[in-house]
């Protein structure tokens, strides 16, 4: 640590004194015991899935010449292991977070292995989503005892398998509702996790991980409107978008804030899709009526992500000015004015091509105003991918599409020079 290193020169220089240069290796000393390894961390969960994957495939392998009576043992050897361990990192306290982690995530593991053994053996039905669901709602409990931040990521991930396996996979399946009530259960430790390291890598994976998951749970309540399912996704990337930019996650750097990157990439996806007028003929087509809006579980999730993100964008407008609001930030308010228009005009696909060319227009702006070449490049990107998309669905001669493209390419040109011909006047 540099500062260490420099001690015996400031004290030279009697810059500070022999007391103070004591207090400062007694801190740096301190704080280097307190904090784990990160390596010893990532090491130890990877040491404990190999060593749960290894007992799995070894069992695995001589399982068809083993009694009954001693699969059984088996099957619940592994979670007597992972117990004892757990038992004597609560019981020491002391324990780092390698081996707190490493156990916890081997207990967790065991416990699926054993569900799934004793199935097995005793040939007990259910399906993949009643095996998630049992083992998901044992497993959820060890978050909070040890407390474990990988066990939290995996059951993030076990109850998305257990939406996507019921929703997307299983053959008229109502949609998986209890998923809701799942992810709820794991909100506790993500804000304490909050609370308690901020920056650390693990609360970094859950700001990926739980969007992630609700933008693939969302898409399983689709039953009888899905055009109202466009609405919600807009809501959803819309609130991504704009609670990523809340206070306490505006400060993390944007390969940090999973909210916000998934959102504004959300957005812009779902643009470009609905650039094209696949979906606005198939709408105008559309005749909702009010007994099919009340019985869609669509209505309810494009209402409910509605709300919720009107609600940030009020926040959102709270803490800055209009004039600096950025044009992703209302893309959904956009898009149920939209919607409502495609029910009756086609003209709803040309305002969304607008739209996405106004968003790139304003995004190079601010990357010439911030001298910032990645957002004026991502901005002529956007540009860029409409054009392509247009390339494919319209009528225009090949020359005119030359055109259009050498136009952006210039574009792309004349703006990098631009403002690395500013940057260079600025340094001299």
């Amino acid at each position: 640590m540099r500062l260490l290193k420099d001690l015996p020169e400031l004290l030279d220089a009697e810059v500070i004194t022999p007391e103070t240069a004591d207090r400062i290796r007694d801190y740096y000393k301190s704080k280097n015991t307190s904090s784990a390894n990160p390596l010893l961390v990532v090491f130890g969960i990877l040491g404990a899935l190999l060593i749960g994957l290894g007992i799995i495939l070894i069992l695995a392998h001589n399982w068809d010449e083993l009694s009954r009576i001693t699969k059984t043992l088996l099957a619940f050897l592994p979670l007597l292991i992972g117990q004892v361990l757990c038992g004597y990192g609560l019981i020491k306290k002391q324990v780092g977070t390698a081996y707190r982690e490493s156990a916890a995530t081997f207990l967790f593991l065991a416990v699926g292995a054993s569900i799934a053994l004793v199935s097995q053996i005793y040939n007990i039905p259910g399906g993949t989503g009643t095996f998630l669901l049992t083992w998901m709602l044992l497993g959820l409990p060890l978050v909070y005892i040890m407390p474990s931040s990988v066990v939290s990521l995996l059951y993030i991930c076990g109850i998305t398998y257990y939406a996507a396996e019921l929703g997307y996979w299983s053959y008229k399946s109502p949609p998986p509702y209890l998923y809701w009530l799942l992810l709820m259960g794991i909100l506790s430790h993500y804000y304490q996790l909050y609370r308690r390291k901020p920056t650390g890598n693990f609360i970094i994976f859950h700001h990926w991980l739980i969007p992630a998951s609700v933008t693939v749970a969302l898409g399983t309540v689709a039953q009888k409107a899905d055009e109202l399912l466009f609405i919600a996704y807009f809501s959803l990337f819309g609130a991504f978008y704009l609670f990523g930019n809340l206070i306490f996650l505006k400060t993390q750097k944007l390969k940090n804030n999973g909210y916000k990157v998934i959102g504004a990439l959300g957005t812009v996806a779902l643009l470009l899709a609905l650039s094209f007028n696949w979906f606005w003929e198939s709408l105008i087509k559309q005749a909702f009526s009010v007994n099919q809006l009340i019985n869609a579980p669509e209505f309810y999730a494009s209402v409910l992500t509605s709300l919720a993100a009107t609600g940030l964008f009020y926040a959102y407008l709270k803490n800055k000015p209009i004039s600096r609001l950025q044009p992703i930030a209302p893309a959904f308010l956009l898009f149920i004015f939209l919607f409502l228009l495609g029910l009756f005009s086609p003209v709803a696909v040309v305002l969304v091509n607008i739209y996405i060319l106004l968003i790139g227009v304003l995004i190079v702006k601010d990357g010439a105003r911030q001298n910032h070449l990645g957002l004026l490049n991502l901005g002529l990107l956007l540009i860029s991918a409409l054009v392509i998309c247009r390339f494919f669905d319209t009528d225009l001669s090949f020359v005119i599409r030359g055109i259009l493209f050498v136009s952006v390419g210039l574009g792309f040109f004349l703006a990098n020079y631009g403002l690395l011909k500013k940057r260079k006047n600025h340094e001299f």
